[in-house]
């Protein structure tokens, strides 16, 4: 009996040492699960290079860190293809699953935004948003699909459609196919996104395919997506979010400062700005503060022009357009000079950013450039107006202003001598041709370096 009582304690101890470790480590295991993370990043506004940096810089934090997943924020009316690729890339590559979620209601993941879209490893839409809308973009904001003009021998269009937007579309349909295949997407619906520019609302993006979800916040998406399974660079991997934090993760402020000069409408802006301040201060010579802002603005348009693709021919369309205008104040065209400034800037401003090989971002003709161009000119009239009020009216200042002033004789001055007159506050050596006593009232009749020519009054004392 006390053997087996032994017995049973020695078991017990032993089922003790092998039990408690074994708590201690799911004890352990299971805070790390719950103290787990989420890093999240939004993206609201273009995709170019600083947006770009910020996501992949996001994507290789998240893989460090060892955050569960990357959830992507996402709101944009598209970008740079380059950048695009980049964000793609890093996406397809990642070693951390990447989830894009279209939100707030009223967003759109247009373009740039839908490639990234279906580039995630779980695609998901708010309630309201919509996806699609991705043809290159031409001349003035609007895509060049609907030519139906004939194409010529070399393969070149001869009716609505350029051949270097048909290129572009060659190309970012094939782009975008081969993203769908891999994530298991509606090919051919992003391919009609691409060619034809259609674009679906969140039900229907569900309905079709091309999302995998639709969430109303980010606590019930991550309640739909905890245990789904996913494809990442390495392999396969569950979705363990269910209890994860969020963890936001922000654009430094070089990043920030980028993001927002990478826009073509304020690009314009600061161009037009630089060029009429440095117009003023070359004109008000000492001004100072409109010289330092127009040198200020054309740094921070370089450092655009250098993030976003650009035409030169569109460029130098809208600096010849302001030449002209300011050409129109020193120049009697009648109004020509004018009209052709405010044609060459509309015509710059259109084309400038041009470059649907490259980008599908535009400068907003109607919001931006048309009012722009609109303030420019009736500043431009403005000073026309004024200039030539100025030209018409009776010189005010200088000694020449002098001629047909009053004065007062303070000595006698007989004919073809010099004497003293006093005229405004000031006594000038005076010659006349007539004789003139002291106290008479004189009119100046010309000036002669720092001699007057002056002449009696009639009817003075």
């Amino acid at each position: 009996m006390i053997d087996a009582i032994r017995c049973v304690k020695l078991n017990s101890f032993w089922w003790a040492i092998v039990l408690v470790p074994l708590l201690f480590i799911s004890g352990a295991v299971g805070e790390g699960r719950a103290s787990g993370h989420i890093n999240m990043i939004t993206i609201d506004g273009s995709i170019n290079p600083a947006s770009a940096d910020f996501l992949i810089q996001a994507i290789e934090a998240s893989e460090e860190d060892g955050a569960v997943a990357l959830l992507i924020e996402l709101d944009t009316p598209g970008g740079l293809v380059s950048s695009s690729q980049d964000i793609i890339k890093a996406m397809l590559n990642a070693e951390v699953p990447t989830i894009v979620y279209v939100t707030p209601r009223g967003a759109w993941a247009a373009s740039a935004g839908m490639f990234i879209t279906i580039a995630a490893n779980v695609a998901v839409m708010t309630p309201g948003s919509s996806i699609g809308a991705a043809h290159p973009v031409g001349l003035g904001g609007s895509g060049g699909s609907g030519g139906g003009g004939k194409e010529d021998e070399e393969g070149e269009s001869s009716g609505g459609r350029d051949i270097s937007m048909e290129k572009a579309e060659n190309l970012l349909a094939s782009y975008v196919e081969s993203i769908a295949k891999h994530r298991d997407r509606n090919v051919e619906w992003v391919v009609d996104a691409v060619r034809n520019s259609v674009a679906v609302g969140a039900d229907e993006a569900l309905e079709i395919g091309v999302i995998d979800l639709i969430a109303p916040d980010r606590e019930a998406l991550l309640e739909a997506i905890n245990g789904r399974e996913v494809e990442i660079a390495s392999g396969s991997v569950i979705l363990e979010v269910e209890g994860a934090t969020v963890k936001p993760l922000e654009m430094t402020l070089l990043q920030s400062i980028f993001n927002f000069l990478a826009d073509p409408n304020v690009a314009v802006i600061l161009l037009l700005a630089g060029l009429m301040g440095l117009y003023i201060e070359f004109n008000n010579p000492g001004l100072i503060v409109p010289g330092v802002a127009g040198a200020v603005c054309l740094v921070l348009t370089g450092f655009a022009l250098q993030i976003l693709p650009f035409d030169w021919v569109g460029l130098l369309l809208m600096i010849v357009g302001l030449g002209l205008l300011i050409a129109e104040v020193f120049i009697t065209s009648f109004g020509l000079l004018f009209a052709a400034g405010i044609g060459c800037f509309l015509l710059g401003g259109t084309m400038v950013f041009e470059q649907p090989e490259l980008s599908d971002l535009t400068v907003s003709f109607w919001s931006v450039l048309f009012p722009t161009v609109l303030a420019l000119g009736a500043f431009s009239a403005i000073v026309v107006f004024a200039v030539g009020r100025t030209l018409l009216s009776d010189q005010q200042s200088g000694v020449d202003e002098l001629v047909g002033s009053l004065g007062k004789a303070t000595t006698s001055i007989s004919s073809g001598s010099v004497g003293k007159v006093f005229i405004r506050g000031e006594y000038w050596n005076a010659r006349t041709d007539e004789s003139v006593s002291e106290g008479d009232s004189v009119e100046v009749l010309a000036v002669e370096g720092l001699k007057l020519v002056v002449r009696r009054v009639p009817g003075s004392v």
